[in-house]
C-alpha cells in the first residue's frame, strides 16, 4: 500500500493547521505523508499554536506558513479544511474534510489548549479512518 497523504489547509496556515499537521507527523510515526497550507499564509506560525503544542511534547517551533497551491492539493489523498471557505481548490475525486475549529489567532494559551485538545482527538480518528496506528508522544 502506498503512503496515505493529508493536506490541512486554514487561511493564515499559522494555528490549526500547523497544529493538526505536527499532530499528524508525530501520530503517524512517519506513516502518512503531511502538508499544511493557507490561502493567505500569515508571516509566521501563532506563538500561542507553538507553546501549546511544546506543553504536549510536539515542535513546530521551525515551521512556516505556505501557500496553498493546486499542486498540494492534487498530491494529497485527504484534505482537510478549517475554515477556508471558497479559496480551497476542489478536485473530483479527493477526499474532503472540513474541520469547523475556533480560530487560535489572538486567544492567549487557555483558550488555545481546547482547540488543541480537539485537533489531535481529529488527528488520532483520522489516523483510525487510514488505518494507520498511531504512535505514543
Amino acid at each position: 500500500m502506498t503512503t496515505p497523504s493529508v493536506l490541512f489547509v486554514c487561511v493564515h496556515n499559522a494555528g490549526r493547521s500547523q497544529m493538526a499537521a505536527g499532530f499528524l507527523a508525530a501520530l503517524s510515526g512517519g506513516a502518512v505523508e503531511v502538508r499544511s497550507a493557507g490561502s493567505m499564509p500569515a508571516d509566521k506560525v501563532n506563538a500561542v499554536a507553538v507553546d501549546a503544542m511544546a506543553e504536549v511534547g510536539i515542535d513546530i517551533r521551525a515551521e512556516q506558513p505556505k501557500v496553498l497551491t493546486t499542486e498540494a492539493v492534487q498530491a494529497s489523498d485527504v484534505v482537510v479544511t478549517m475554515g477556508c471557505g471558497d479559496a480551497c481548490p476542489y478536485f473530483p475525486g479527493k477526499r474532503y474534510e472540513d474541520w469547523v475549529l475556533e480560530d487560535p489567532a489572538g486567544q492567549g494559551i487557555e483558550s488555545v489548549r481546547p482547540i488543541r485538545d480537539e485537533i489531535r482527538g481529529r488527528v488520532l480518528a483520522l489516523l483510525d479512518e487510514l488505518g494507520v496506528a498511531p504512535v505514543s508522544v
